[in-house]
């Protein structure tokens, strides 16, 4: 009988999460044993002093880091351990600092998920599901539904069968008001300037060895526009999905840092004063057709665009007919909140450790600066031509909000253009460029797609 009990918990032991950390069968520990113990030793030790040192002593912060780090690559299976503690941090940048905190903490939520072995790929997501569109090129032809009753896989399917991406679309369509841009149309050239960074980051990213789909796919963070990203991603380069989400989703937090040091480099006081003439009144009727004939230009144009502008303008005119206002309210929050969790919680479910942990993934995230910075400065340097096209009634600062990044981009020229006039309010007037640049990187999209799969 005690044998049975023995070997019952020996079974319970071999099969915990614990077990499968300190003794993986597929990964070799990145240091010696010897070394690796020595490290773990030391890492405890500097985390216990760091922890009781922590109100006294100005190191104990580092001591603490230092020391978690060391036991993390001290560990045998330090790939999943890594990830854990990315985790950890998105989740601090999520819920202390707020960075995109509906985005960021289910994104990193469900990257803890996955990477608790053996739990994330036995009973979360399954790693064949996750590189299936590696597999089969990422052309879709047909649905891919899982093979497996998972949890991870189930969410994922509509990731990968586009369907989350589009539902946000309509949702951010139902939620904006194309007024502005109605009234001042010239807000279509800023937010093309803005899409200057999508096309520097792609030929970067060529230059490192990137292949054009892959590239293509990393360029897009440049609009600020993460379902646009996720989207070409699934559709361009499905095995680069985790970090250019992560990318694409953190840079749109961190508008009210990157920007205005651009901003105020390219400017001088006198333009950023600038007060602009009061947008004339936009009528309900030129509310309505816009979402109308905009859908009717893409399909003409450029057909590959139009599930992304077709559901973003079917949301806005079920905002603006004013007799579907319960499917508008509907598009707005419920469903939009329910296609953000699942969208956000399946992406940081592919965050695989031997996906994501590549030097692959540090390019994109250094690519994504060099994608948004370049954005911000295409549209900041239309905006000082126009300036003088116009005699001084541009204010070049709206040029900036051409970025996707709804309306937070809008809000930092405002703050921007307050800091030199505080009477002065440019919202309204960078809300235009805001707008379009949200159609324009559907635009680039729709193009890379076009070209690319010659659909």
């Amino acid at each position: 009988m005690w044998e049975a009990i023995v070997n019952t918990f020996v079974n319970l032991w071999e099969k915990s999460g614990l077990y499968a950390f300190l003794f993986p069968q597929d990964t070799k520990g990145l240091l010696p044993f010897e070394l690796a113990i020595l490290l773990e030793v030391l890492g405890i030790i500097a985390v216990l002093y760091g922890l009781n040192t922590f109100r006294k002593s100005k190191w104990a912060t580092f001591n603490i880091v230092v020391g978690v780090i060391a036991i993390v690559l001290a560990m045998p299976d330090w790939k999943h351990s890594v990830m854990v503690l990315v985790s950890m941090v998105l989740l601090y940048l999520g819920i202390f600092k707020k960075f995109e905190p509906l985005l960021l903490v289910p994104i990193a939520f469900g990257a803890l998920l996955t990477n608790l072995p053996p739990a994330g790929d036995m009973y979360i997501i399954s790693p064949e599901y996750v590189s299936i569109l590696e597999k089969i090129g990422g052309q879709i032809h047909h649905i891919i539904a899982p093979t497996k009753p998972l949890i991870g896989d189930v969410m994922y399917f509509g990731v990968i069968n586009e369907l989350f991406p589009l539902l946000i679309f309509m949702g951010v369509g139902a939620m904006t008001d194309f007024g502005p841009l109605i009234a001042y149309p010239i807000s279509f050239l800023l937010g093309a300037a803005a899409q200057i960074g999508v096309y520097i980051a792609m030929f970067v990213a060529v230059l490192l060895g990137f292949s054009t789909k892959e590239a293509a796919a990393i360029g897009i963070i440049g609009g600020a526009d993460g379902p646009t990203s996720i989207y070409l991603a699934v559709k361009l380069a499905p095995h680069l999905l985790g970090p250019i989400a992560v990318a694409a989703y953190t840079y749109m937090s961190l508008v009210p840092l990157i920007q205005p040091p651009i901003m105020k480099w390219l400017t001088t006081e006198e333009e950023r004063k600038v007060r602009m003439e009061q947008l004339r009144p936009v009528s309900k009727v030129e509310k309505i057709v816009f979402p109308i004939f905009m859908t009717v230009l893409t399909g003409l144009l450029l057909p590959s665009a139009l599930p992304l502008i077709g559901f973003l303008m079917f949301g806005n005119l079920l905002r603006e007919t004013g007799v579907t206002d319960r499917l508008a309210n509907t598009a707005a929050n419920e469903l939009t909140n329910i296609v953000t969790i699942f969208l956000a919680t399946s992406v940081g479910m592919s965050m695989k450790a031997d996906r994501f942990l590549t030097v692959k993934t540090m390019e994109i995230i250094a690519l994504g600066v060099v994608a948004f910075g370049a954005s911000t400065m295409g549209g900041v340097l239309l905006g000082k031509l126009l300036y003088k096209l116009t005699g001084g009634k541009v204010n070049p600062l709206i040029g900036s909000a051409g970025v996707s990044a709804v309306p937070m981009a809008a809000r930092v020229s405002q703050v921007v253009g307050q800091e030199a006039d505080p009477h002065n309010f440019l919202l309204m007037h960078a809300m235009g460029p805001n707008v379009a640049g949200v159609i324009g990187t559907a635009v680039a999209a729709g193009t890379f797609i076009a070209y690319f799969l010659g659909r």
